[in-house]
C-alpha cells in the first residue's frame, strides 16, 4: 500500500515538474521569438521566417512535453519510445494527423522557403480576396482586406493559387483608367481631359525615360481601346508609386473627370434599346428609347 501511494506520489511530481518545464520552456521561447521579431519590425526587416519558426518551436516543446509524459505509464511506453525514434516522429504524425493538415504545413514550409510573399505584403488571389499578409501559421496564411476583415486561406490552397504580390519587385503600379463615352462625343477632347487630370493628381507617378521626356511623350498615354455596341472606351495608363496609391488614384481621377465631362458636354454612354409595340390593328410601330429616358 504504501509503495503504490509512494509510486503515485513520485508520478505526481514527476507530470508536476513535466508539465512545469514544458510550459516555462515553450513560454520563454515564445517570448524570444516576439523580442526577436519586435527588433525586425523596429529594423524594417523581413521578419515572416521568425513569426513562423515562432509557432514550430512551440509547437515542438510542447509535443516532447506530451511524450515524456507519456512514458511515465507503463502501458504508453511502447508508443512513446516508437514517436521518439528518428522515423517514428513521422509515421506517428503521418497516422493521427489527416493528409489535408500535413499539406497545410508543408504548404506554410514552402511558403517560407520559397518566399512568394512575406508578411507585410500586399496580394491579390482573386478579386475577392485583395489585401495585407499579416500572419503565416503551420496551418493557414491570414490576409487583412481593405474592408478590415480576415481571410484566412489554408496554406495548401494559397500556396497552388496563382496569386499578385504588389510588393514584390518593383512596386511602380500601371492603373488603367477607363472611361466610356458616347458615338456623339469628342474623343480628341476626352483624350485630353482624362489625360490632365491624371497629370495633375499629386499621386502620379512619371515612368518615362530621359530619352521619352525629350522625345516630348505624354506622362499619361491615352488611346480609344475599344468600339462598343453603344460606346467607345478610352483609357489612360496612369502610373504611381504603388497599388495602394494607384488605387486612390483611379478613385479620385474618376470624380473628377466626369465632373470635366459634364462642364463640356461629352456624355458618358448609357445603352439603347429597341422596345417594339403592336397597334390595334397589328401593325408593329418601332419606337427607339434610350435606357435612360426609359428610366424617367
Amino acid at each position: 500500500m504504501d509503495k503504490a501511494i509512494l509510486g503515485n506520489l513520485k508520478l505526481i511530481l514527476y507530470l508536476g515538474f513535466l508539465s512545469v518545464f514544458t510550459i516555462v520552456a515553450a513560454t520563454s521561447i515564445d517570448m524570444w521569438f516576439k523580442r526577436s521579431i519586435q527588433r525586425k519590425i523596429d529594423l524594417q526587416y523581413d521578419y515572416t521566417s521568425y513569426k513562423f519558426l515562432r509557432y514550430v518551436a512551440v509547437f515542438v516543446i510542447y509535443f516532447v512535453g506530451i511524450i515524456f509524459g507519456l512514458l511515465a505509464f507503463p502501458s504508453m511506453r511502447g508508443i512513446a519510445q516508437t514517436a521518439l525514434g528518428g522515423a517514428g516522429v513521422i509515421a506517428l504524425i503521418a497516422g493521427v494527423a489527416s493528409q489535408e493538415a500535413l499539406a497545410n504545413v508543408v504548404g506554410g514550409i514552402f511558403i517560407i522557403g520559397f518566399k512568394p510573399f512575406k508578411i507585410g505584403d500586399v496580394v491579390k488571389v482573386t478579386d475577392t480576396m485583395v489585401g495585407t499578409v499579416t500572419d503565416i501559421t503551420l496551418r493557414h496564411t491570414v490576409i487583412r482586406n481593405f474592408e478590415n476583415k480576415m481571410i484566412v486561406i489554408p496554406n495548401s490552397i494559397i500556396n497552388k493559387e496563382k496569386l499578385i504580390n504588389y510588393d514584390l519587385g518593383d512596386l511602380k503600379c500601371c492603373e488603367h483608367i477607363e472611361m466610356g463615352i458616347s458615338y456623339d462625343s469628342d474623343v480628341a477632347m476626352a483624350k485630353k481631359i482624362m489625360s490632365e487630370e491624371c497629370e495633375k493628381h499629386p499621386l502620379i507617378w512619371d515612368n518615362r525615360s530621359d530619352q521619352d521626356v525629350k522625345d516630348g511623350k505624354p506622362m499619361v498615354k491615352t488611346a480609344m481601346t475599344k468600339i462598343n455596341e453603344s460606346t467607345m472606351t478610352i483609357r489612360a495608363w496612369a502610373w504611381s508609386r504603388n497599388f495602394s496609391d494607384s488605387f486612390q488614384l483611379k478613385c479620385d481621377v474618376n470624380e473628377t473627370i466626369k465632373e470635366r465631362f459634364d462642364a463640356v458636354g461629352i456624355d458618358m454612354a448609357y445603352p439603347y434599346r429597341n422596345i417594339i409595340l403592336k397597334t390595334e390593328k397589328g401593325h408593329p410601330l418601332d419606337v427607339q428609347m434610350n435606357a435612360k429616358e426609359n428610366q424617367d
